[in-house]
């Protein structure tokens, strides 16, 4: 399974992902011209969305076979996963786990970090076995 990180595959994964999840704050600031900060965060995601299903498609998993309507119901499925994840993990450290080991300082920091880190590995496993089969 460790095998499964050290891959050229999932290095541009994380590159791929990480320009996705800059167009996501870049779009939000431009949302947020026209739009509510709410309207635009939600904008914001679903253009990062877009963004890092196509680099995906285009980079990353490119061999896929899977027809167009399957990726993306998996792709959609696989990152409600992935924010569920986030929100789990960061809600559990932040409450929880780090205050009773005795964190007191950058606790939200640090568990929103963790809490968005930790989806990386199973998103490519999910992306890798069902969006793009």
């Amino acid at each position: 399974m460790i095998e499964l990180f050290k891959s050229r595959q999932f290095l541009v994964f994380l590159v791929t992902g990480g320009f996705a999840a800059i167009v996501n704050l870049v779009s939000r600031f431009i949302y947020n011209h026209w739009l509510s900060f709410s309207t635009s965060v939600i904008l914001a995601y679903i253009s990062g969305m877009i963004t890092a299903f196509i680099l995906a498609k285009l980079f990353v998993f490119n061999k896929s076979q899977q027809s167009l309507h399957r990726s993306v119901a998996f792709f959609i499925l696989v990152n409600l996963v992935a924010i569920l994840q986030t929100w789990l993990i960061s809600m559990g450290l932040a409450y929880y786990l780090l205050p009773s080991v005795g964190v007191t300082k950058m606790i939200p920091e640090i568990s929103h970090i963790v809490g968005v880190v930790v989806p990386v590995f199973t998103s490519y496993i999910g992306h890798k076995r069902w969006s793009f089969r």
